[in-house]
């Protein structure tokens, strides 16, 4: 499977999710967003950059409860920093924010 965004054609899996991370652009993120009904706002592009930030030193996708608890240190939202995540991504941290940040599919995770 692939996008094909700006002549350009992007692999990914099955899944929608980029199969080469170092692939996606604030473009992609756009269309993969648009797709999913979701306008990018200020805090959605926070969560995102968290998360390549996190991708970028560790090679990995960042876990659900780091992204919460970034939300809370970064918005103050407390203990309403996981329900603010889900109606950032309403389908979810791992088929909306991960795919959108342009994550491969993780393996396991925790939704926080």
């Amino acid at each position: 499977m692939a996008i094909e965004f700006n002549d350009t054609t992007i692999a990914t899996d099955e899944e929608g999710y980029l199969v080469d991370p170092e692939a996606w652009t604030s473009g992609v993120a756009e269309h993969i967003a648009a797709e999913e009904g979701i306008d990018l706002t200020d805090e959605h592009w926070a969560v995102i950059r968290f998360i390549r930030e996190y991708y970028d030193e560790h090679q990995i996708a960042v876990d659900a409860r780091f992204v919460i608890k970034f939300l809370d240190e970064e918005f103050g939202y407390g203990d309403k920093a996981h329900n603010h995540l889900f109606e950032l991504f309403p389908y979810g941290y791992v088929k909306q924010a991960c795919r959108i940040a342009g994550m491969r599919r993780p393996r396991a995770w925790s939704t926080g």
